[in-house]
């Protein structure tokens, strides 16, 4: 499904052996997030999916894991942005914004993507599925 969903998008894509259970039980655990029903699906697919130029469309479970952590516990960042923990970061847009889920009460609630500003702090909604912000990121309908 959604290998044919992407391979459909503009340029070309490499998508990555599918996630385990484990890789994505690690992820919730380490997080300590329910993943989304849409995200769970892709992973399971892909872990992960690149450009022609190998750049992250969607991030694989380690890197979600890695760049979350250390979001959310490098000590400068308290200081200077509002917490992270409410956010599930996927994917970067190449100039320091990331993209990610919004996590309410321990778990991604809607499927809704959000894009994280790292110059202003703000979060801001650009597409209403993982789905859509990858059709729009890959195509050029959703720009920052």
């Amino acid at each position: 499904m959604w290998k044919e969903r992407i391979d459909s998008f503009p340029g070309k894509y490499t998508f990555a052996e599918p996630a385990t259970k484990e890789e994505i039980g690690e992820l919730e655990k380490s997080l300590n997030v329910k993943l989304s029903q849409e995200l769970k699906s892709f992973l399971c697919e892909s872990n992960g999916v690149f450009d022609e130029y190998d750049y992250p469309l969607v991030w694989p479970v380690q890197q979600i894991i890695r760049e979350n952590t250390e979001l959310r516990t490098f000590e400068y960042f308290k200081d200077l942005y509002m917490p992270f923990d409410s956010l599930l970061f996927i994917a970067n847009a190449g100039n320091g914004d990331l993209f990610g889920q919004a996590v309410l009460n321990g778990a991604i609630q809607r499927e809704y993507i959000y894009v994280w500003d790292h110059e202003d702090d703000s979060r801001t909604w650009v597409a209403s599925s993982l789905k859509d912000f990858m059709k729009g990121w890959a195509g050029g309908t959703i720009s920052i």
